[in-house]
């Protein structure tokens, strides 16, 4: 008896998992992590399920991140829905490039000049696809402010991030361009370079 309950315990631990599929934009966006420490590595999870949330459709309004009560809601709702994760993937993409971008030339690693030129140049094409983020962010922060305003219970961080890139508070285009001036300066280091200053 004792080995038929066993048994029986076992084959109904064993039995499907109940998921559910993924399909909607507010389904990706649940799942990117939100750490304390980012970490590169989590960043292209992250790009990918934020990627997933601006190509798929938005669940019905009774689903949503807040209450939905008029179609002029719903519309300011999806704008600033893909301004928010524009900026996320600004941001992961930020993260992603720090990994493979050196903010020092030292002179100490003359031996491995190669693989750091092409660490850069990594981490420059990186950075340049952040650029298409901060357009998109800013088409979306512009719809958002052409909606008819109004309250939006729970979004206020988002509302926030609408009013600081139209009051130019929040320029994505100027902390990616620094960085690019930066790394820049860091290749043209690593370039002047050779056995002599080894």
């Amino acid at each position: 008896m004792k080995r038929l309950l066993a048994g029986l315990l076992i084959l109904a631990a064993a039995g499907p998992a109940w998921a559910y599929k993924i399909v909607y934009a507010e389904q990706w966006y649940n799942l990117v992590h939100r750490h304390l420490s980012e970490d590169p590595d989590a960043a292209m999870e992250n790009i990918y399920y934020l990627e997933r949330a601006l190509r798929s459709d938005f669940a019905n309004p009774l689903n949503a991140l807040t209450v939905i009560r008029n179609q002029d809601e719903w519309a300011r709702y999806r704008a600033l829905f893909r301004m928010h994760v524009n900026l996320l993937l600004i941001q992961q993409t930020l993260i992603l490039a720090s990994n493979y971008d050196k903010q020092t030339a030292y002179f100490y690693n003359y031996p491995w000049k190669w693989a750091n030129l092409d660490s850069l140049n990594t981490a420059e094409k990186i950075y340049q696809t952040a650029f298409a983020y901060w357009k998109e962010a800013q088409t979306y922060s512009a719809q958002a402010k052409n909606s008819p305003e109004m309250w939006l219970d729970g979004l206020q961080a988002w509302i926030d991030e609408q009013y600081r890139i139209e009051s130019g508070d929040l320029d994505y285009q100027r902390i990616i361009q620094k960085q690019l001036d930066r790394l820049a300066k860091v290749r043209s280091d690593f370039q002047a370079m050779g056995p002599q200053t080894y």
